[in-house]
This record gives C-alpha cells, structure tokens and sequence, in this order.
C-alpha cells in the first residue's frame, strides 16, 4: 500500500480544541452543539473553522494553515469571538478541561452521522464513556522520510506535554488520584494510545495495509494514535494534551510541540541519528505523567536515567531558546513556565474541590471562569 505524504515546505501550524458546552445553571454537559453552531456560524467569516464532533455536548474550533503560534491563537480567537455571543443566546459556557468532573454519559447525545455510529456500534461500553476533550497541534514536515523518526523522538516528550496539559482529575465525581484520567480512558478504544516506532515511511504503510486488510480500520483517519502522521496535510499531529481552559496555556503548548518537532526535524535532517527510548519506557513515562502530573519522575534515555519533570522541562526551554527566537514564538514558550509557576489545570481543580469542600459545580465555575478571562 502506498501513502503519499504531502510534504510541507515549511513547518506551519495547525491547532485543534475540543471544548465541552455546559448548562450555564446546573454546570452539567449539554447536548447542544446543533444550537450552538446555528447561532455562531453565520457570525463567522469562515464556519468551517467550528467542527462538530462524536457527541452533540462538544464543539471542536480549528485553525486554517498558520506560520506561527501567535497566528494559530488570534485565528482561534476570531473563530471564539463569534461563538461566545452564541453560547450567551442559548444559556450555556464553554468548559476547557479533559474530562467533565460530574457528567453522566448515560445522558450524552450521539451526533449522526455513519461514522459516529459505526465507532460507538463497535467499541460499545468504552466507546459511550468517551467524555473527554484535547487539544491537537499539526505541524508540517518536508521530508517523508524523516516522519517516523521524529514521532519516534518525540515520545521522549511525551511526559513533559501531558503533565502540563493534565486537566482531568475528576471522573464521574471521584478524584481518581490522576492528574490526566483522560489519558488512560482514551487508550481503551482499539486504535488509539500510543504509536508504534516505525524506522521508515514503508513500514507504516504495511502496518496501515495490515489494519485496513483485516477490518481493524476502514480509513487511515481511524488510526487514533497520541502522536500520528497526517499524510495528507503533511504533518505529524500531537494529540497527546488534555483540553486546555485559558489562551495562554493554549498559546504554550503550542509553542512547545511546534520547537520540539522543528528541533528534531532540523537535527535529523543534518544527519543526526535522533535519540529514541524503548516502548517499555515510553508507556512507563505515559502511566507517570498521567498519574502524578508535574509532579512525576520520568524515564530520560535508553540507559533508564530519570529526573522530576518539571526540572527536565526548565533545561529543554533553555536549549529550545534559539529555536523558539527562530519560529517567532519565545513569547508563548516561555508561558511554559508560567503553567509549572501557577500549577497546572488538575491542580487548580483539586484546589478549588479543596476549598469548596467538594463542589464539583464549583470546579466547572472555576474552569469555565478561566476561559472567559482569557477572552480579554
């Protein structure tokens, strides 16, 4: 089988953010991404910028092709600036978090489509539990050749991208005890989870021919993996992060991935043989950083050193300085730091739980709060 990789001549942009709909009242999930998107796509330039998604409680805003992350995050606050009036008119907010503290999915409507039904007709009970939201940031590569590679050298990060986006401590209103529960929720769906470490473009596609020979996938599309290739944009996708609830942290993160993969693109394209770890120490580093969140000790190389996350993540900003100056984004890298200062989403949640003694109403207050700040 072949699979043309549509090269991109430079390293642009692309960002996806899934965001839950909440009764403005009650703070419960609400099925109303039809309403929501009858109201905010004639207010908008360009209505494919907002994407429905499998259930009708959540909306998905997308960028178009950016050159950089200030552009990928004012395009995003265009598509927002016509969905916030919209979500006024019908008495529900928007909430930027990986799970929904409280929400039932027995109550959760299925949006049509084949596709959608196909999903939750084959996975069943995992399938219906699949409230949860994330960012996705693609950025373009110009080399197929060099497209394994650099997924396989970006696992490495895997940790340091979930510990700062973790924002689901909360599962059906249990703290249970992760800081990313949508991290190992996901993974239970046949097709998703963690890649497999390909060293060339041929060997994913005889992976690609496997799953469409023997039914597992009827579309590459339906390959779910945390980290994958975007053959027809031309990019490697990151789908690792947790939905985020401020611009700032969106902003961050963002910059992050996008150094991080022209970084390791630029490295290997000069011919270096870019650093990879085992699967076992890949998964291992997955489990922590879900588990314990910026507080978690992870596996560094091959040779099994380790060192607390956040430390690990004050060295790599310094050596993706030049990087960042280059893409234009040292600005919104630096906000990285910023998330580690103020702590990141699960903690401000457990914090607010802490205070209110429990009030998981209070905590989607809090979330949905931080979004409407950060709109200015």
């Amino acid at each position: 089988m072949r699979i043309d990789f549509h090269a991109s001549p430079e390293p642009t942009l692309g960002v996806e953010w899934e965001l839950a709909i909440v009764d403005r009242s009650t703070r419960d999930l609400a099925n109303e991404a039809a309403h929501l998107f009858a109201r905010a796509k004639p207010r908008m330039a360009d209505p494919g910028r907002l994407h429905k998604e499998l259930l009708r409680n959540t909306v998905e805003l997308v960028t178009g092709v950016c050159h950089t992350v200030g552009e990928a995050v004012e395009d995003l606050r265009s598509t927002m600036a016509a969905v916030a009036p919209a979500c006024d008119e019908i008495g529900v907010d928007l909430y930027g978090g990986g799970t929904h503290p409280f929400a039932s999915w027995t109550r959760q409507q299925l949006t049509e489509g084949h596709r959608y039904e196909e999903l939750i007709n084959r996975t069943q009970w995992w399938g219906r539990q699949m409230l949860i939201w994330g960012v996705h940031v693609h950025v373009g590569l110009p080399e197929r050749e060099r497209v394994m590679p650099v997924l396989s050298a970006l696992l490495t990060y895997y940790p340091h991208l979930q510990a700062l986006s973790a924002s689901s401590p909360i599962w059906a209103g249990v703290d249970t005890g992760y800081a990313s529960n949508r991290a190992l929720m996901f993974q239970q769906l046949p097709t998703a989870g963690l890649p497999f470490q390909f060293e060339t473009w041929e060997q994913f596609e005889a992976f690609a021919q496997d799953q469409l020979t023997t039914g597992v996938i009827e579309e590459l599309s339906e390959i779910r993996w945390d980290i994958r290739p975007s053959a027809a944009l031309g990019t490697i996708e990151n789908r690792v992060c947790d939905g985020v609830s401020t611009f700032e942290e969106l902003a961050a993160i963002t910059a992050l991935v996008h150094c991080l993969v022209v970084d390791l693109d630029t490295r290997a394209a000069a011919g270096e043989h870019l650093p990879t770890m085992p699967p076992w120490h890949v998964q291992e580093n997955k489990w922590r950083a879900a588990r314990y969140g910026l507080e978690a000790i992870v596996i560094l190389d091959e040779e099994s050193n380790e060192r607390l996350v956040t430390d690990d993540l004050a060295d790599l900003l310094v050596r993706l300085e030049p990087v960042a100056e280059q893409l234009g984004c040292t600005a919104e890298l630096g906000g990285v730091a910023d998330i580690v200062a103020r702590g990141a989403s699960y903690q401000r949640q457990r914090a607010v739980a802490a205070r209110t003694d429990g009030d998981l109403v209070a905590v989607v207050d809090s979330v949905v709060r931080e979004l409407r700040e950060s709109l200015g």
